[in-house]
């Protein structure tokens, strides 16, 4: 990763974080209507004990490391709760600038996205998250790549 100063540093690691949990506006409808996936990831305390695994994991990652390792720990963990809880249908409300502005200007690869797939995948396997409840959230997390990823 090039070197970075570090107020951009900080910005791309919440920018990273925002991508990979805010939904497409189709899924985002899909999921105010059907609660199931929320309550399949254990409502709001499941997904708290999601979040914290999570981001324990992406600091100790060497790929994510670098985005996360100097942000506010406790407000990034509650904005993924909140996201979390949105995408899969729970009843809050994420307010803010859209992905793809939030991510204008910094160079988000491909490899960097599914990097932080991987390490949410590994967090769900921790925390015995099914299969197929993990599947239903990747699907609406996934078209978010086309507003994240921005550099070749």
């Amino acid at each position: 990763m090039p070197s970075m100063n570090r107020p951009v540093l900080r910005r791309v690691v919440l920018a990273l974080a925002l991508a990979a949990l805010v939904p497409a506006a189709s899924a985002q409808a899909q999921a105010a209507a059907d609660d199931s996936l929320y309550l399949a990831l254990g409502s709001r305390p499941g997904l708290v004990r999601l979040m914290d695994d999570f981001m324990v994991r992406l600091l100790a990652d060497p790929r994510m490391r670098p985005f996360f390792k100097d942000v506010n720990q406790v407000h990034v963990k509650a904005q993924l709760v909140d996201q979390f809880c949105q995408v899969c249908g729970g009843p809050c409300q994420l307010k803010g600038p859209g992905m793809r502005e939030v991510h204008e200007g910094f160079e988000i690869r491909k490899a960097d996205f599914n990097a932080l797939v991987e390490v949410l995948q590994e967090a769900m396997d921790a925390q015995g998250i099914p299969f197929a409840a993990q599947n239903r959230l990747l699907s609406r997390l996934a078209p978010m790549h086309r507003e994240i990823i921005n550099t070749p």
